[in-house]
């Protein structure tokens, strides 16, 4: 390969981005970086800076500290803009303009967009391609939002709360497009509440709290890191386990915490341990970030 340029710069970035607002800390030390091919889901709780990072990402607010790239660009620039396509977390659409007209207009920024016909299948627009938008119900209005940032092909697709209002059909359509985005080379930031859709997706998870990136790694090694396996088998006496974390005897069962579940029941084995209605759950994304412990 080449030297590297601005075309291999990661897609976006922010490193220890601060802002003040309304004479609050909005962001206290945000860093993220979206890359081609990753889906990177940013997570956090109401007022953790979430819509806050995503408009100095896209050049609609000024940081007051902090490095801020689109593409290797400053994101004020209009250059830089043209290859990010956007949801937004409020939908607003010209009530006037026809789905299929709010989907050209779209497609007219953008010079590698898909067709008009293309982006109205992907998301089951067609039999809304002559409706106005100020006819359109909520999840309608959210689900042609949604396509519009898929419209031109752009190289980043920011998503903030994609799936609010969204039906069943509409949100396999949603992740069909965002599996499908990333498999070709471009990259997805994703801001949701919906930790089953950040698991489902992510390549990457980033959690802000009180503006600040508290975690940023892959799902899988969050999900470890915070939670593991685990392993349930009736109470019994056991000598040190080398592979259990943690273990706690609750209503006749000893629960088993572990980073090791392989070992730690091969270890069990080899101890002739009481196997019966063994359980191994892994701790999902959503139960890690919650502390809470699976079912």
């Amino acid at each position: 390969m080449g030297a590297r340029g601005v075309s291999e710069a990661p897609l976006a970035e922010l490193h220890d981005v601060h802002k003040e607002l309304a004479g609050r800390a909005a962001l206290a030390g945000a860093s993220l970086v979206v890359r081609r091919g990753d889906v990177v889901a940013l997570l956090g709780p109401n007022g953790a800076g979430k819509t806050t990072a995503i408009r100095i990402l896209l050049g609609l607010r000024r940081a007051d500290a902090g490095v801020v790239r689109l593409g290797g660009r400053d994101p004020t620039e209009a250059e830089a803009r043209r290859s990010v396509g956007w949801t937004p977390q409020e939908t607003d659409l010209p009530d006037t303009l026809r789905v299929g007209e709010l989907v050209d207009f779209v497609r007219l920024h953008y010079p590698g967009a898909a067709p008009r016909r293309a982006v109205l299948e992907r998301f089951e627009l067609e039999r809304m391609e002559r409706r106005q938008a100020g006819g359109l119900s909520g999840g309608e209005r959210r689900r042609v939002a949604v396509a519009l940032a898929f419209a031109g092909n752009p190289e980043l697709v920011v998503l903030d709360e994609p799936g609010s209002g969204l039906d069943r059909s509409s949100r396999d359509a949603l992740w069909l497009a965002i599996r499908r985005s990333a498999s070709a080379g471009r990259g997805i930031l994703l801001a949701t509440h919906d930790l089953r859709e950040a698991e489902a997706l992510a390549t990457r998870v980033v959690l802000l709290e009180r503006g600040r990136t508290a975690l940023d790694g892959m799902v899988a090694d969050i999900r470890r890191r915070l939670g593991g396996t685990i392993v349930r088998i009736p109470h019994q006496r056991l000598p040190r386990l080398a592979h259990a974390d943690s273990i706690e005897s609750r209503n006749g069962t000893l629960v088993l915490r572990t980073h090791s579940p392989d070992q730690l029941v091969r270890e069990l084995v080899r101890l002739g341990a009481d196997l019966r209605a063994l359980q191994v759950v892994p701790v999902s994304l959503e139960h890690a970030l919650a502390g809470e412990e699976p079912a």
